[in-house]
């Protein structure tokens, strides 16, 4: 992967990679921790590094949904989107929506050329949807 997308092939780069992979919509932190448990100490900004040349080289991609930190995802090349918890921010995939969907096409694209619509989808996870009910 990193050597297609012409970067070297680093232990940091490779923990990082492994790290997004395994724990998906993970945060700065969350990735830190873990690459650490792999490489050892290794510092903040090394990782910030990574992420940023691995979401640039196309191997992840960036989140941010309102109100939430950074987090990222290696599921990229696709225009999927996500649902967030309101309640303990969990976040998970959901596939593009498909059929009639004009929420999904620009009244006016302004002159630009749109190639992804990002939308989030809001509600209560079912763990917390359970805890509300009791």
């Amino acid at each position: 992967m990193l050597r297609g997308a012409a970067l070297r092939v680093t232990r940091p780069r490779v923990a990082v990679l492994s790290a997004v992979h395994e724990h998906s919509h993970a945060d700065t932190d969350s990735i830190i921790g873990v690459v650490r448990g792999a490489l050892g100490e290794v510092s903040h900004q090394a990782v910030y590094d990574v992420l940023r040349a691995l979401t640039a080289a196309g191997l992840l991609r960036r989140i941010q949904p309102p109100g939430s930190v950074a987090r990222y995802e290696a599921r990229v090349g696709d225009n999927h989107h996500h649902v967030v918890c309101r309640s303990c921010g969990a976040i998970a995939d959901v596939d593009c929506a498909v059929g009639p969907a004009p929420c999904l096409t620009a009244s006016d694209d302004h002159g630009f050329t749109i190639d992804e619509a990002e939308v989030i989808f809001w509600g209560l996870c079912p763990g917390c949807t359970t805890t509300l009910k009791s």
